[in-house]
């Protein structure tokens, strides 16, 4: 993979490679997504975290075809919804979602939510190891499971790589990223920024005055810092921009434990502890904006 010098990068437990800052499209509605993508690799991104759920995985995909790159330049996730739950659905849908990209393999596949009333996520558990047997997918991993759901996963005898999961300074899943290290697991933060609360948190804009740096690069900054991959969305230019220069910010101690401090529990989409209350069947797009 070629990527800009200074971004870093982080190392799976099955030997694969993931740069550490990505560029995420939850929420960018499809007529958008092209353009912000190709904004991105512009801007040196290397890494685009996409889904079903999201329905824009084929304007994606005509980012990629139409950005320059080689397709092992950049690193695409995608990810399994709750209604393509099972073992032949599972496949089928990632099929289609590689005919969307127009591509042959993703190199990050997840299961979105463990959704435990369901009682398939064993099953499309099966199914991802049996898309990267295939070599459709190079990794494979979870999204917003709880530990135990994770460790239900052990006699397949395949760890997932990566656990995505909602993760910003007003809730920084100080026990989950713990559990997942313990398990030699990837933590991965959707939603990385939060809202209003953390972007105009005080503490927040004083270290940015301190460093002369945009409040947004202060937190992703953070999530670098504590090790989390980070998918950062935006449609404004400026912003995909400034947010990529994250990795040349070096944060003091006094202001990486002023982060870590920040009030807890302001949960923006559901939590996966309440089971299938965490992840609704989103109908349409603006009641998943919403949740995600």
């Amino acid at each position: 993979m070629n990527i800009p010098e200074n971004q870093p990068l982080k190392t799976f437990s099955d030997g694969k490679t993931i740069p550490q800052m990505g560029f995420g499209v939850c929420g960018i509605a499809p007529d958008a997504t092209e353009r912000a993508v190709l904004t991105a690799f512009e801007t040196g991104y290397r890494h685009v975290d996409t889904a079903t759920i999201y329905k824009n995985e084929k304007e994606v995909g005509s980012a990629l075809k139409n950005s320059g790159l080689t397709r092992e330049d950049v690193f695409v996730t995608g990810k399994l919804w709750n209604t393509d739950q099972g073992f032949e659905t599972a496949l089928e849908a990632c099929e289609k979602s590689l005919e969307l990209l127009d591509t042959d393999y993703l190199d990050l596949y997840l299961i979105h939510w463990a959704q435990p009333a369901l009682g398939k996520y064993r099953q499309s558990w099966d199914a991802l190891i049996e898309l990267r047997e295939r070599g459709l997918v190079k990794s494979i991993g979870v999204s917003n499971f709880t530990t135990e759901q994770i460790d239900s996963l052990k006699p397949s005898r395949v760890t997932p790589v990566v656990h995505q999961i909602e993760l910003h300074p007003y809730l920084n899943q100080q026990i989950q990223r713990a559990d997942n290290a313990d398990r030699g697991i990837l933590t991965e933060a959707w939603s990385p920024l939060g809202q209003g609360k953390d972007i105009n948190d005080d503490a927040v804009a004083a270290i940015a005055a301190e460093h002369g740096i945009t409040n947004a690069q202060v937190i992703l900054a953070w999530h670098l810092a504590i090790d989390n991959i980070v998918i950062p969305k935006s449609v404004t230019a400026e912003r995909i921009r400034a947010n990529f220069e994250a990795p040349q910010v070096h944060l003091t101690v006094d202001n990486l434990m002023a982060l870590g401090s920040r009030p807890q529990g302001e949960r923006l989409g559901g939590d996966p502890a309440e089971g299938d209350l965490g992840a609704p069947e989103y109908s349409d797009r603006d009641s998943f904006r919403s949740a995600k």
